[in-house]
């Protein structure tokens, strides 16, 4: 290897560890300074994204930030930025800066640096433990009236995957459906189920239950507000394709898990194309309809409150729901709630994303396909949606995370 991708030589796989700790682990640069700390491990870099899964700079700077803070206090916000994309051939450095020490609230930020830059800076609030006293005022949002996955088939999907040589990635999710799918983009609302694979060991603590979950709240977040819009990422079944096949993880963690998701969402793009086809369609005979496809979207921030950092195991099944109650100005709003398997509301986050839609030229007239021909199909459909356009990009291609 031409240059170190991590600041020490990696130790390997701890097989005691769940693989999401494996991901997570950060090792002290005492030569620097106290609180400073570093990536055990290569971090992956998405295909098609600027730089590193922005998940593991929210969980590491967690994390590190956790290690300056007493046992009896607990993460309850976390305000984070995106500032630069994070290079994956390059060993990320998280300085730790103790703000405040109060007796009920614990403030501190982290600033991931790589080659003295920063890349991603976050402010954490943390409170102790049974501070709010005897009389407090309680209510919170029901989990949803929908079934958790069913462990034993969890478990034998599992071991199937193991058997075909996967099954390492660092955590699971299943789709639950989309609510008002056929309502307006701020009503709808999309469900997943997701947990980390394998089993946090007891030394994490819940610590790195928490750090898990700040893993997981970025995996399906960006793609909300285009999605709310039926609004692809990909224009095509093909580009899709693409993407899988340059899947490559430094770590051989995520691949599996990844892998999955991208197919799901090819599943789900596919039923999108198809609506865009109609959408071409009707404009082909002269309805107004209007075409819209992703150009750019990265992540501009990231927060999460903390609502019962001690009352939910990641690595057992919870449910998150998102939705986007806002769009405009080349920027949309996206609110997520996590629930435990009991019904405990666990976190909720917010993200803005930059999204901007790629601009098209429709030469007119577009003459109407032949529904009778033999050779009519999803593949012919999607040509003839896109013959003849002219495609004028805004900025560069599809991104996310950081």
């Amino acid at each position: 290897m031409g240059k170190n991708v991590t600041l020490f030589d990696d130790p390997g796989v701890d097989s005691t560890k769940a693989p999401i700790e494996n991901v997570l682990e950060l090792t002290p640069v005492v030569d620097i300074g106290p609180d400073v700390f570093t990536n055990t491990r290569p971090l992956w870099h998405p295909p098609g994204a600027r730089g590193i899964y922005g998940g593991a700079a929210i969980a590491q700077s967690l994390s590190a930030a956790m290690r300056t803070v007493p046992s009896d206090f607990a993460v309850h916000s976390m305000h984070c930025y995106f500032v630069l994309a994070g290079d994956s051939q390059i060993p990320i450095l998280y300085h730790v800066e103790r703000v405040r020490d109060g007796r009920s609230f614990i403030t501190r930020t982290v600033q991931a640096r790589q080659r003295g830059r920063p890349i991603f800076t976050t402010t954490l609030s943390f409170s102790r433990a049974n501070s709010g006293g005897k009389k407090k005022l309680e209510h919170a949002a029901p989990k949803p009236d929908i079934a958790m996955p069913d462990e034993t088939s969890s478990l034998s999907a599992r071991k199937r995957l193991e058997n075909e040589g996967g099954g390492g990635g660092p955590f699971e999710s299943q789709r639950a459906g989309i609510v008002n799918r056929a309502s307006n983009p701020e009503d709808k609302r999309m469900r997943r189920f997701v947990r980390a694979r394998g089993n946090i060991s007891d030394d994490g603590g819940h610590q790195a239950h928490l750090s898990a979950l700040a893993y997981i709240t970025d995996s399906y977040f960006i793609g909300t507000v285009s999605r709310v819009h039926d609004v692809p990422r990909f224009s095509s079944p093909e580009e899709l394709q693409k993407v899988l096949n340059a899947l490559k993880n430094p770590s051989d963690l995520d691949d599996e898990d990844i892998a999955r998701a991208l197919k799901e969402l090819k599943e789900e793009e596919t039923t999108e194309l198809r609506r865009r086809l109609e959408g071409a369609l009707s404009k082909a005979m002269g309805k107004p309809e209007e075409h819209k496809e992703v150009g750019m979207m990265v992540s501009l921030d990231h927060s999460i409150y903390f609502h019962n950092p001690w009352a939910f195991r990641a690595d057992e099944w919870m449910l998150i729901e998102m939705e986007s109650p806002w769009a405009g100005e080349g920027r949309g709003l996206a609110i997520q709630k996590i629930w435990s398997k009991d019904g405990v509301l666990v976190a909720t986050c917010t993200q803005e994303v930059c999204c901007l839609i790629c601009q098209f030229i429709l030469p007119s007239p577009i003459p109407p396909p032949n529904f009778l021909s033999s050779d009519w199909d999803a593949g012919t459909a999607t040509n003839f949606e896109l013959q003849g356009v002219v495609r004028l990009k805004q900025d560069e291609p599809p991104r996310s995370k950081i």
